[in-house]
């Protein structure tokens, strides 16, 4: 099924509350309405019979009646137009011997035993159904019955509820067209969001206002410019990534290139296996590089966004020794290891931390020369957890530092260089475990001391 758009659902979400709200109390309405009225015709037709029976006790049954009753022993009737009200109500007027002596010509044949005692009563006369009222006045001896039809009660309610069904049933839709210049009205402040997502420029990376929007929409409005610089940072990711890659693999791969069609045009065997040989060492060297491009590149694209864990450091760098070995046997380089007795725990990612130690082995390792010493060193400070690795390489003067975290950035004089990511990449890891970098001189007079301080673990 089509979702239904907010607009329809307030409209009619405005509109069922109010035929919700409406329809009871109309319904309670109707039933206090029928009980006053009845209240009201009863108190109507009390006084009626009060007025009359005052008349008759004032003037006497004689001087109303006649002073005999008609022939045959009938009583006095009132002659009644043929109006709809007047043949609707009717009284007789009773005297001591039960005789109606004066009565409508509507009641005038109506039974004295029919009505019922003193007060309120129901009865069917002639197809149709009174409420009656009776009074006896003992001094003026005689009793008065008052008498109104029903259906008279229910053509006056019939017209009360008439003019106000009227006025709902043309109401109703003023109202529906009303909630929906309202509704429309009221989520301006959406279409003015939308126009506003739709007219901005590929890459803009400036934030949605906040303050002009309503209340209610500025969290979304927040969340809304917290995805877009993600997505942004996403996009820019990507793009700087791509070109990473489009600069750093173009020369390792143009090498390989020219080596193997060296090879393959060489018919001497010893050159052949020369540019063999070289061909080798540049894949190599390109799949190194694209290594670390991918560390690098998963890094930054929040692989490390994932749970945490308590990380014991010295495995790490056995680790990383291990793995380097290779290039510590051809470089003659010695590499020592100083850690404590006690494991060196942090709290983070073993993946980041792993690519951290070894791109700052890795980089001491090509600014060595053969026969020179570096130094990993792990421990703990106060509330921090340390890393130094320290080399007797030529070291980087003070003034130039800050620059080697800058990605591609080659410092001149190392061995081998190397392509410019390592640092980089030490940089993103500890941006992720919140940890901060130290370029020092090293201790020995001469080389580069890179010291990580890393929040240590608790417990």
């Amino acid at each position: 099924m089509k979702p239904a758009s907010l607009r329809w659902r307030l409209r009619w979400l405005v509109i069922g509350v109010l035929v919700a709200v409406l329809v009871p109390l109309g319904l309670f309405s109707m039933r206090i309405t029928l009980r006053e009225m009845d209240e009201l015709a009863d108190g109507r037709l009390a006084q009626a019979a009060h007025v009359l029976q005052l008349m008759v006790r004032g003037a006497g049954i004689d001087a109303l009646a006649g002073a005999s009753t008609p022939a045959g022993g009938g009583p006095t009737t009132l002659p009644q137009s043929r109006h709809t009200f007047e043949s609707e109500v009717a009284f007789q007027v009773i005297d001591r011997a039960g005789r109606v002596r004066l009565a409508t010509s509507n009641f005038a044949a109506l039974p004295v035993g029919d009505a019922a005692a003193s007060g309120f009563a129901d009865i069917d006369w002639r197809g149709y159904r009174w409420r009656t009222y009776r009074t006896c006045d003992a001094r003026a001896g005689v009793c008065i019955v008052a008498g109104e039809r029903y259906d008279s009660r229910r053509d006056i309610l019939r017209a009360l509820w008439l003019d106000h069904a009227l006025l709902v049933l043309l109401g109703l839709p003023l109202i529906a067209l009303l909630v929906g210049w309202a509704v429309r009205h009221g989520l301006r402040p959406l279409d003015r969001l939308a126009r506003g997502l739709a007219s901005r420029a590929p890459g803009s990376r400036e934030p949605v206002a906040v303050d002009a929007a309503p209340a209610e929409l500025r969290p979304v409005v927040r969340a809304l410019n917290t995805q877009l610089e993600r997505l942004e940072d996403a996009l820019e990711r990507e793009r700087r990534f791509s070109a990473d890659v489009a600069h750093e693999l173009r020369t390792p791969l143009t090498t390989s290139l020219i080596s193997v069609e060296g090879a393959r045009g060489n018919a001497d065997a010893a050159d052949a296996d020369a540019a063999l040989g070289q061909a080798q060492q540049a894949l190599n060297g390109l799949a190194r590089r694209v290594e670390q491009l991918l560390v690098l590149a998963r890094l930054e694209a929040g692989v490390a966004d994932r749970p945490r864990e308590k990380v014991d450091l010295v495995p790490l760098a056995g680790e990383v020794i291990e793995e380097l070995a290779p290039m510590i046997a051809e470089r003659r380089v010695e590499v020592s290891l100083d850690v404590p007795d006690v494991p060196v725990t942090v709290i983070g990612h073993a993946a980041g931390l792993l690519a951290l130690i070894r791109n700052l082995v890795d980089n001491a390792l090509r600014h060595v020369a053969g026969g020179g010493h570096v130094l990993i060193a792990l421990g703990e400070a106060g509330a921090s957890t340390l890393i130094e690795v320290t080399d007797d390489g030529p070291g980087i003067p003070p003034e130039r530092r800050a620059e080697v975290f800058a990605r591609f950035h080659r410092e001149p004089g190392g061995h081998n260089e190397g392509y410019g990511v390592g640092l980089s990449i030490v940089q993103r890891v500890a941006e992720l475990h919140g940890a901060t970098i130290e370029l020092l001189d090293a201790p020995w007079g001469r080389g580069l001391s890179v010291r990580v301080s890393l929040p240590r673990a608790a417990g």
